[in-house]
């Protein structure tokens, strides 16, 4: 049990430290040295994904449903792995429109509407409420464990005084650091570099804290992962708990728990505020792709082996969501429970920080101001700086957050996991899908579509998965769930429309997106879509291309001075003078000269002016004020398209001109393969020729000696005269071998060798090429085996020629077996298709290097290519000969190492005949 002074000193010296680390940066980005330029960072600002549900949360899932906390981290996994560019292509559109939540990029997307973008801010705020409150939840939970243990922790008695809850102090003292923390600038979409290197930061105290405890429970209190296995499987059933059986809804509640997880990794606001908004560099999305999924699967390497500690421990580590905590209390040490606390702590404030930052930002923007600009008797526009007021707006709409968040903890929060808080509230951002991923690719998505979509799917969602809570927590009559709203049965929460035997979360996710994406398309056929949002649906559909999106859409005329006056109003003097002197007017005017007020802007520096205010007001509410004093219309879509037509015709020149340069460098590198193989067969040809007439010249000048001898020995003996017109024969019949060989490897090679193909016998012409060569055979001392089928062996082949290859390797064979017990086998074997024909010897074999080689002309072998007396044993062309027929016989000749003997195995691959039905007429060779 840890004091509370002690916990409460590590918390908030832990807040002050991210303060520090916060203010650090800010400073480092006000000097020109962003500290967040690199991907490893961006990539540990995602991992504020990991919230207090995944240091607390997993562990109790891992716990009740095995494997099932998995698919929660495999959907983002597959997003990042398989869809960074669609991220990136978010990136681009919200650079350059200037883009501050995902609120503003559907409403920027509808054509700028500002009721829609008041949709999404009140769902989001909605659905993120059950999120909030597990944050809470979780860090009020952890410090009454480590506080009350080993009681049972106990948050807060229902008689108590609601001040005097824990909960309420921790939502107010982080709504003071968050304000603190993370409105000190107005521009949303300008990059909240301090909360960046904080929530990185974290990222890597929450990841180091967990695997903490995990090495604690495997090592320390079990001997290793095998101890802890032989403790579980001692345990009658442990084994099914955490089997893929245990899935709640089975490959439903798994599939559909992935796309949830998929789909709210891209809709939650603060992911979207971290992928999106805070991104400094697209190149960083490709390194984040499986930078990651690495993240994730360190920060769960341990929760099943911390699960299954806790259940071995029994009531002593009490519930799951807290065995993280407990399994350091009962193993007796003093630092690792202080340790995972800051951890859980690290991951509840870090979601919160982020989360109500976006929040309060879309709360800003889509619901209070657009309400300012519309009650005229408030005169705004008479206010000479109103950069203040909506900081202040953003400041008390994070406290509203937050006690929002509190709120449904006291409410209905203790009558749910923390999982099960966290999915509710997926859910529900994953209504903002359908209109943002269709949206990206079909142009005739309309305003009204998306709304009709987002709100019927708010609406069964309300239906199957938040207005249950409350009924389970009392707050409603339980009938809702047994007999549905006004006892109609078929509309019952858990089983609307009859739907039955789901998981609720597959229920819900189902039925919410069936109607979302069935409302979107629907009205989307039946609606026309306005000029500004057919333009801005032309405009984000088309997003690959940069220029594309940045295209000035003002035709209108105003001044400076107006525009000056404009921004300061609502940005203040730093941000407007930025602004105006980003596009100048005059060269002997400033963006702060009386002189230049008189001035008309450009179309360019009025979209710049709706781009700055865009980032601190919500697109909606920029499009009013630039309307104010801006007079004339802005360009239609036929303007726009004729803008883009011509941007796409310069960028279709540019890739024309890069495809010629490509294809000129591909053709110059062509040439230069071909000049090398022209060279190299010029040096291949010099060396045929030198090797034929070396070939030629050797039977020739033995045959021109022993001639000689006998023409000038006229009375030499019988014996010696017989002896030498053998050898002049012997290298006769050579010097005709050599140039038939010769005569058959040009007729192969120019394509004129004339083969006879016939339907044969394989088996008897491989007995028949080995009968020819046994009386050889047997003068070398070489015992031949033969292992061929009793059954006949069809294939379509030139008998004499493909005998002429079997007789040449059963030579070679016998050349190249061991000189003392010569062994060599012909083998026939059937292979799927085709027939295979091996002949292998025990010799030394052909190293792996020179199977290929062997098979060039000419080419001898160094360590066995010589007989005894020094001179080659072969020509060096019957193989190149051999594989050339055979692969004009249609099929294969290679050597492997010997199945059976030691030596080197040649292989013949054939394809087997087609069958005959009028009788078989075997033909061989003759």
């Amino acid at each position: 049990m840890k004091s509370e002074w002690v916990l409460l000193s590590v918390a908030f010296g832990y807040l002050g430290l991210l303060f520090v680390i916060a203010a650090w940066a800010d400073r480092r980005a006000g000097a020109g040295r962003s500290v967040i330029g690199s991907p490893l960072v961006y990539t540990l600002s995602i991992a504020v994904y990991c919230t207090a549900w995944t240091f607390y949360g997993s562990v109790g899932r891992a716990a009740q449903y095995g494997p099932a906390f998995l698919t929660i981290y495999l959907g983002p996994t597959l997003v990042m792995l398989l869809g960074w560019l669609l991220i990136r292509r978010m990136v681009r559109i919200a650079r350059a429109q200037r883009i501050s939540s995902i609120a503003d990029f559907i409403s920027a997307r509808y054509g700028k509407s500002g009721w829609l973008g008041a949709l999404v801010t009140l769902i989001a705020v909605i659905g993120i409420m059950p999120y909030i409150a597990l944050q809470l939840k979780a860090i009020t939970y952890s410090y009454a464990v480590l506080t009350q243990f080993p009681a049972s922790p106990v948050l807060h008695l229902a008689e108590a005084p609601f001040w005097t809850d824990k909960s309420l102090w921790v939502a107010l003292v982080l709504s003071v650091f968050i304000i603190l923390f993370g409105t000190r600038q107005l521009d949303a979409s300008e990059r909240h570099e301090g909360m960046v290197a904080a929530i990185a930061f974290e990222s890597v105290i929450k990841l180091l804290a967990f695997c903490a405890v995990g090495l604690f429970v495997v090592f320390w209190l079990f001997d290793g992962p095998g101890h802890m296995l032989q403790r579980a499987a001692q345990v009658p059933g442990l084994a099914d708990n955490f089997g893929l059986e245990a899935v709640p809804g089975g490959s439903i509640g798994w599939v559909s728990t992935l796309v949830l997880a998929a789909l709210a990794f891209l809709t939650l606001p603060r992911q979207f505020q971290v992928l999106v908004v805070e991104n400094v560099d697209e190149r960083h999305i490709r390194r984040a792709s499986w930078l990651f999924p690495l993240y994730l699967l360190a920060i769960n390497l341990f929760v099943l082996p911390i699960a299954l500690a806790g259940t071995l421990l029994g009531d002593s580590a009490q519930t799951p969501d807290s065995f993280v905590l407990t399994v350091g209390l009962v193993g007796g040490s003093s630092w690792l429970p202080a340790l995972a606390f800051i951890g859980g702590l690290s991951a509840a404030t870090g979601m919160m920080i982020v989360e109500t930052i976006a929040l309060s930002t879309m709360v800003s923007n889509h619901l209070i101001m657009p309400l300012l600009l519309h009650l005229r008797r408030l005169q705004i526009e008479n206010y000479q700086d109103f950069s203040g007021t909506l900081l202040g707006i953003r400041r008390i709409a994070i406290v509203l957050i937050l006690l929002l968040g509190y709120l449904y903890h006291a409410l209905i929060g203790e009558s749910y996991s923390l999982v099960t808080i966290g999915l509710v509230s997926f859910t529900a951002a994953a209504q903002f899908a359908p209109a943002l991923l269709i949206g990206l690719y079909w142009r005739g998505a309309a305003r009204l579509g998306a709304a009709a979509g987002m709100l019927g799917g708010f609406v069964v969602w309300l239906h199957t998965l938040l207005l249950p809570g409350f009924a389970q927590s009392g707050w409603l009559d339980a009938s809702l769930l047994s007999d549905g709203p006004w006892g109609i049965h078929w509309l019952r929460p858990y089983a609307l429309f009859g739907l039955d035997g789901w998981d609720i979360y597959s229920h819900g996710l189902f039925w919410s997106l069936l109607v979302n994406i069935g409302l979107l398309v629907l009205v989307s056929l039946f609606c026309r879509q306005s000029r500004l949002e057919q333009t801005q649906a032309a405009l984000f559909t088309g997003a690959l291309h940069d220029g594309l999106i940045q295209t000035p859409l003002w035709l209108g005329q105003t001044s400076r001075g107006e525009l000056r006056r404009l921004l300061h109003r609502y940005l203040g003097a730093g941000a407007t003078a930025r602004v105006l002197q980003s596009a100048p007017g005059p060269a002997e005017t400033s963006a702060t000269n009386p002189a230049d007020d008189a001035t008309p802007a450009s179309p360019q520096l009025i979209s710049q002016a709706e781009h700055a205010l865009a980032g601190a007001l919500g697109g909606a509410s920029a499009r009013i004020l630039i309307n104010s004093v801006v007079r004339g219309e802005a360009l239609d879509l036929e303007a726009v398209l004729s803008l883009l037509d011509t941007t796409s015709q310069a960028l279709e020149y540019n890739r024309r001109l890069e495809q010629k340069s490509t294809e000129l460098v591909a053709i110059g590198e062509q040439l230069r393969h071909a000049n090398e193989q022209l060279r190299e067969l010029d040096r291949l040809k010099d060396e045929f020729v030198a090797m034929v007439s070396h070939e030629l010249r050797t039977p020739l000048t033995s045959i021109r000696a022993f001639a000689e001898i006998l023409r000038d020995t006229p009375d030499m003996d019988s014996d010696k005269r017989s002896h030498f017109l053998s050898i002049v024969v012997r290298e006769s019949e050579r010097l005709s071998r050599l140039i038939e060989e010769i005569l058959d490897l040009a007729r192969l090679e120019s394509g004129r060798m004339t083969l006879k193909p016939q339907r044969l016998d394989l088996t008897r012409l491989a007995r028949q090429s080995a009968e020819a060569v046994s009386h050889l055979c047997s003068e070398r001392g070489l015992k031949l085996e033969l292992e061929l089928p009793e059954d006949s062996a069809a294939v379509t082949a030139d008998p004499d020629r493909l005998q002429q290859v079997i007789i040449n390797l059963l030579d070679n064979a016998s050349k190249f077996a061991a000189p003392e017990a010569g062994q060599a086998r012909l083998c026939l074997e059937p292979f799927k298709d085709h027939w295979r024909l091996s002949v292998e010897d025990n010799g030394e074999g052909i190293a792996e290097s020179e199977r290929e080689r062997v098979f060039e002309k000419f080419h001898q072998l160094e360590n066995n290519g010589q007989d005894a007396s020094g001179r080659p044993r072969g020509t060096g062309l019957g193989l190149p000969i051999s594989r050339g027929i055979i692969a004009h016989l249609g099929g294969r000749l290679w050597i492997e190492s010997g199945s059976t003997l030691t030596g080197a195995r040649f292989v013949i691959e054939l394809p087997r005949a087609p069958e005959q039905n009028n009788g078989n007429e075997w033909l061989t060779a003759s």
